[in-house]
């Protein structure tokens, strides 16, 4: 008689097997619920995409191109419509705006400079200081020159006896505008120097602007903590240093008087 074989028991799956699909679902779950619970920022969306789009080549409906673009040379596209593209993702009116404001802040800023201007040299005036500073202004500040041969003897920060008078005027102007940030420049020409004060001449024009520092903190009631000196050496010329009188502009004292809508 024939042995009846019995039929294969189905054999269970692996234990863990079970416990990582209960776990991949429950992930799962879970972040479908975040999602669903999350809001979208629709302009950062945008920018995201835009950078995708820019960065990969991707674009909505999996085009590789935008308009009758021709896909060439291992998937660089040539866009044929990107300044349209763009200017629908709102880059060009977003960079209008960005100069646009930029632009207004820089007029309002010079308005400021002309004004402050205005007002200095009319003092300057007042003070009979007209043939010994020169002034300018830039969307910052208003600056106040004077040549360093008034001040200094070559190749020394000692202030002369005779620039006593011009730097006092100068300190009455400057209590005008105390509230103001106040910066101290000292400037050189490109003729070097080497002697047993000074190594160079980044260090005798920070010197020459320390003097004129002290001496104002000394004989005005400005407020020393709004007051900046620096030494600027040979690097800033403001004329050609191969002819004498070229050095001679150069080497000067510049006292900047910086307004309230400056960004110092």
């Amino acid at each position: 008689m024939a042995v009846k074989r019995k039929p294969d028991e189905v054999k269970p799956g692996a234990a863990w097997m079970n416990t990582f699909a209960d776990l991949m679902n429950l992930l799962l779950c879970f972040f479908v619920l975040l999602f669903s619970m999350s809001t979208v920022d629709a302009q950062k969306f945008e920018l995201v995409a835009a950078s995708f789009a820019q960065t990969f080549s991707i674009f909505s409906a999996g085009a590789t191109a935008i308009g009758d673009g021709v896909l060439i040379s291992n998937g660089v596209s040539q866009l044929n419509e990107l300044d349209e593209y763009i200017s629908s993702m709102g880059y060009e009116a977003q960079d209008t705006q960005t100069k646009d404001e930029f632009e207004k802040v820089s007029n309002e800023q010079l308005k400021a400079s002309e004004q402050l201007s205005e007002k200095v040299t009319e003092t300057v005036k007042e003070e009979k200081l007209d043939k010994e500073v020169d002034i300018d202004f830039t969307t910052q500040y208003v600056s106040l020159t004077l040549n360093g041969a008034l001040l200094f003897d070559s190749g020394s920060a000692t202030i002369k006896e005779g620039a006593y008078p011009i730097l006092d005027k100068i300190g009455v102007i400057l209590q005008k505008y105390g509230e103001n940030l106040i910066e101290i420049e000292g400037h050189t020409d490109n003729v070097p120097i080497h002697n047993s004060q000074f190594a160079n001449n980044n260090e005798l024009s920070s010197a020459r602007a320390l003097s004129v520092f002290d001496y104002l903190v000394e004989t005005t009631t400005l407020n020393p903590a709004n007051i900046k000196h620096t030494g600027r050496g040979e690097y800033v010329p403001v004329d050609d240093n191969s002819t004498p009188e070229g050095r001679s502009k150069n080497r000067r004292v510049e006292i900047k008087i910086y307004h309230t809508l400056s960004t110092y």
